[in-house]
């Protein structure tokens, strides 16, 4: 080969993904989406309205029913996203007994560091690990409470199961599942507190997050009055009993009602996808996909260490040529901000840049919204965007 040859720049894919949204949250909208979907939203309504708080019951009533929860346990409506339901359970719940805390991406950091530094537990243990790892699930003990991620957003490492977690622990178990929910199978009987957000595996809307209590987590409520102040978006008890409207409808907050009506088409597409089994099987079908093309290539990685633990839903992605390696860290960041700005500038993938926090690399939302077909014509896009930046 000439040198005119080896110096021309990689050919582009001719397929394109029919839809390029491969966002970690927000996340892809379900397939055949549109705008009609919400024609019948109740805008301009109370919340508190017969008609509209029967819209916020049937999204509790539909996702416990598609998640497989059992039926003593509680499901809410809460302000904040993800983010204000695990607030809520960590504020509300921590404080009787020693906590155990598993840290090994960016979110489960957070939640670490309320415990330690914003609520200042004395008796609080952060079990960390680094990108790319689980940490040493064997070290959790029964007696203590447990917070802890189903899967790492930001990492691509999820639990492979819930076997480290004793059944006749003492301790409450709280999961941010908001990653794993309505993709990966939950243990429901070792969890106490299930936490997740509308926008990520069904494709909802933001700002509104999910709150799931058994009957342990109640009995904890009624029985524990924290000795710190508790805001009005926090409070889950009233006079010293549960406020069971929480999960019946009644929101603490002003809730959108544009973003009920697009939950509640979301939860729809799922039944009509099989329910859980369609769904599972959608997020692993993408992650099967990856894991061939991962299998032949010679610059890239899954993060997560363990084939076991490589996430269905966050699937990261690490570089690993040599000549990637060779650059300094700076370098590297750059490097792979440019390849997935070049996907963004093509139109074949938004928003796979890696988490700020996390490694140099990649992040592909495999969720069960996103189709295997748009996965499948993504990667000979990677490996020529890989070529094209290595090769500028």
């Amino acid at each position: 080969m000439d040198a005119s040859a080896a110096a021309a720049p990689p050919r582009a894919p001719a397929a394109r993904p029919a839809n390029p949204d491969f966002s970690s949250g927000p996340c892809a909208k379900r397939p055949g989406f549109s705008l009609a979907a919400l024609d019948g939203a109740l805008l301009g309504r109370s919340h508190r309205a017969k008609a509209p708080k029967a819209r916020l019951a049937e999204v509790i009533d539909r996702s416990k029913a598609i998640l497989g929860m059992p039926a003593d346990w509680r499901l809410g409506i809460v302000p904040a996203s993800d983010t204000g339901a695990v607030e809520m359970a960590l504020w509300s719940l921590l404080g009787p007994r020693p906590v155990d805390i598993l840290a090994f991406e960016s979110f489960s950091e957070t939640w670490a560091d309320d415990v330690v530094k914003q609520l200042r537990l004395a008796d609080a243990r952060v079990l960390k690990a680094g990108y790319g790892a689980l940490p040493d699930l064997a070290q959790v003990n029964p007696a203590h409470d447990l917070v802890f991620a189903w899967n790492g957003t930001t990492s691509g490492v999820r639990v492979p199961n819930a076997d480290f977690i004793a059944a006749d622990r003492e301790g409450l178990v709280i999961c941010d599942a908001t990653s794993a929910a309505f993709a990966m199978r939950l243990a429901w009987e070792k969890l106490d507190v299930v936490t997740w957000s509308w926008q990520k595996v069904l494709g909802g809307e933001g700002a509104h997050g999910m709150l799931a209590l058994s009957p342990r987590a109640v009995a904890r409520l009624e029985s524990h009055t924290p000795s710190w102040p508790m805001p009005k978006i926090f409070r889950l008890t009233s006079k010293g009993k549960l406020a069971e409207g929480i999960f019946k409808g009644e929101t603490i907050n002003t809730p959108s009602m544009l973003c009920v009506e697009d939950a509640l088409d979301g939860l729809r597409w799922a039944e009509g996808a099989g329910g859980l089994d369609g769904l599972v099987a959608r997020s692993e079908a993408n992650l099967a996909a990856v894991r061939d093309w991962v299998a032949a290539s010679d610059w890239a990685a899954f993060l997560a260490e363990d084939p076991a633990t490589t996430s269905c839903t966050s699937i990261c992605l690490k570089i690993t040529s040599p000549w990637f390696l060779a650059l300094a860290p700076d370098a590297q960041a750059e490097a792979a901000k440019r390849i997935a700005a070049l996907l963004e500038k093509e139109g074949v993938a938004y928003d796979i840049g890696a988490y700020r926090d996390a490694p140099p690399g990649l992040r592909i939302w495999g969720g069960a919204t996103v189709e295997t077909s748009d996965i499948r014509a993504l990667l000979p896009w990677l490996d020529w965007a890989y070529a094209t930046v290595k090769g500028a």
